[in-house]
């Protein structure tokens, strides 16, 4: 007997497939005897800091956190973040109604869009972007509506060639600066454009800021939640994992706009108890040593990113610096395909790299890399696909 096939159609719009297919190189290269360099997934190889671990070693080995915790986070937790927030940004939410703790950033994306929506509605997501941001609308049923993001314009969306009927009929625009995976950052006079845009057509603003704590040079990326006036029309995801080395850990927060929070509650009430009280717990001690010692990521970053991108220079790829997150988004030698020259480096050369087309059309010509290997592979890394391309400047033929 043949039964019916169980799958939801929704599955057919999730774009897991790219990903998949870069682990089916990696297998194929490590079968073959390569030593792979993996700076494929974006995920930290550095353990949270002593003062983190010890917090949440405690917190496991204490009975009364074991019970259900409350949905939206503990009392202690929002009000951590709210300190952390006017500390590091000098923005003041209030932990009731303006807080809420998620399991990662990525859960709370994942359910926004079924929170302020609805089937049919259109909300504006960038390309390339985080795939996530398409994906919730996929699973929501909303029409996205895709923002090219390109070099020429700094990676920033021209948001007065949207047509007026798209903003009119939109619910929201979500935006990630510093960019996964452009790695590309906007100014002050960008989020007060954004936020008159989203005034005039009154959407809601959703900016995704996991990555405020990885910048270099100098430079500071700024909340949109700082300009006045921006909490009655934004709100902002934030995450712990890349920050603070919590990855694993899954804890992150929505801030802002309170009706958006008090919507993503609502669903998140009906799905889950919310985060392991013990990981709240380590989250409070990563925000507070942070404000005590302003613990940053960023110099380890910026050191990779030089070492990476210096040895890359000197076989002629010259790639502009970034000036935040954890990644790398480099432009491909003409006549190649992001998809093409991904599975060639990883098979060749042993790099694992993710094709750009896997974030959106946008991203056809480049490849993101992630500096999640200390300096000296990340050299390796670079001279291997140096050679690479001093080898193989052109594709090989089919």
């Amino acid at each position: 007997m043949t039964l019916r096939a169980v799958a939801s159609k929704r599955l057919e719009g999730l774009s897991s497939a790219i990903f998949t297919e870069v682990a089916s190189w990696k297998r194929e290269a490590q079968a073959r005897g390569v030593d792979v360099i993996d700076l494929g997934i974006g995920s930290p190889d550095q353990p949270p800091s002593e003062r983190v671990m010890q917090t949440l070693q405690r917190a496991v080995l204490n009975p009364v956190n074991y019970g259900y915790p409350t949905s939206e986070g503990s009392p202690a937790f929002r009000q951590a973040v709210a300190r952390w927030y006017a500390h590091r940004f000098g923005v003041d939410l209030d932990p009731e109604g303006e807080v809420l703790a998620l399991m990662g950033s990525q859960d709370g994306l994942a359910h926004l869009a079924l929170s302020i929506t609805d089937p049919g509605d259109i909300a504006l997501v960038p390309d390339p972007g985080y795939p996530i941001y398409s994906a919730a609308l996929t699973l929501a049923g909303v029409e996205p509506y895709m923002l090219p993001l390109r070099a020429e314009n700094r990676y920033l969306p021209l948001l007065e060639q949207i047509p007026e009927e798209v903003a009119r009929k939109a619910k929201f625009i979500l935006l990630n600066y510093p960019s996964n995976p452009l790695s590309a950052v906007a100014d002050r006079t960008f989020f007060e454009s954004l936020l008159a845009f989203a005034k005039r057509y009154e959407l809601v603003v959703v900016h995704d800021l996991a990555y405020s704590e990885m910048a270099f040079d100098g430079y500071k990326p700024m909340s949109i939640l700082e300009i006045p006036g921006a909490k009655d029309i934004a709100v902002e995801f934030h995450s712990l994992s890349k920050s603070f080395n919590m990855a694993g850990c899954r804890i992150a927060f929505l801030v802002g706009r309170s009706d958006v929070v008090k919507a993503l509650k609502i669903v998140k009430s009906n799905i889950d108890y919310g985060v392991f009280l013990a990981v709240q717990k380590a989250g409070i001690a990563a925000l507070e040593e942070d404000m005590e010692t302003a613990h940053t990521v960023g110099p380890l970053y910026e050191r990779r990113r030089d070492a990476l991108l210096s040895t890359l220079e000197d076989y002629g790829w010259s790639i502009q610096k970034p000036k935040a997150t954890m990644f790398v988004w480099a432009p491909i030698p003409k006549g190649w395909t992001a998809r093409q020259i991904s599975r060639e480096m990883t098979l060749r050369a042993g790099v694992v790299v993710i094709p750009g087309d896997a974030f959106g059309s946008e991203g056809e010509g480049y490849v993101r890399i992630a500096l999640v290997q200390d300096e000296e592979r990340l050299r390796e890394a670079g001279r291997r696909m140096g050679e690479f391309l001093r080898m193989n400047p052109h594709p090989a033929m089919e």
